[in-house]
């Protein structure tokens, strides 16, 4: 956990900076993971970087954060349990009090599907060829684009997103980028 709060020393003075932090920590316990977001929240609470936890939702609503950035399943999963009626979203009990969701995404039916139970945006990937998904073929830009056709939610690109590849980004409708690797080993520019 250490670790990854030294990072943000890097995120913070990074060239690029960014508006949001998806905090994903998948192989903490919720305890874990609470603990860290109580730590990166406090850190960055008086910067310009909203801290968005990531599956934890106990944790989130434990530390009075209004925002969630789910799995796919996970948001099929609360909402087929919990919610009542299909004529209009209504929010099931677990997600009571988020302001905003996000939903990682695969395909553009996930994506629509996310939009119809209520997600506020939607992460779309991966784009590009990444470390952090080995020997799986990218999706590419003409998937992009058509997610971003396909729902009226805002729409990051996520996987393999660095600064040479932004403007390709730009190009298909998307509301922005997740970076990860480049601000891991952002250099300092203070």
């Amino acid at each position: 956990m250490e670790a990854y709060v030294n990072h943000l020393s890097k995120l913070e003075s990074a060239k690029y900076k960014p508006d949001m932090l998806i905090l994903r920590e998948k192989d903490l316990t919720e305890e874990e993971y609470e603990e860290l977001l109580k730590r990166v929240w406090k850190r960055l609470s008086d910067s310009s970087v909203e801290v968005i936890p990531h599956t934890f939702l106990t944790a989130a609503k434990n530390n009075g954060i209004s925002s969630i950035h789910l799995p796919f399943p996970l948001l099929k999963k609360y909402m087929e349990s919990e919610t009542v009626g299909e004529a209009s979203y209504e929010k099931s009990k677990s997600l009571q009090g988020m302001e905003r969701i996000g939903v990682s995404v695969h395909s553009l039916e996930e994506a629509l599907e996310a939009e119809r139970l209520g997600a506020s945006y939607v992460t779309a990937g991966h784009i590009f060829s990444t470390d952090c998904k080995p020997g799986l073929a990218p999706r590419g830009v003409e998937f992009l684009e058509n997610v971003c056709k396909g729902v009226k939610i805002p729409v990051y690109a996520i996987g393999g997103i660095h600064p040479d590849n932004l403007a390709r980004i730009a190009q298909t409708g998307a509301a922005g980028a997740c970076m990860m690797s480049e601000y891991m080993r952002a250099e300092y520019t203070g």
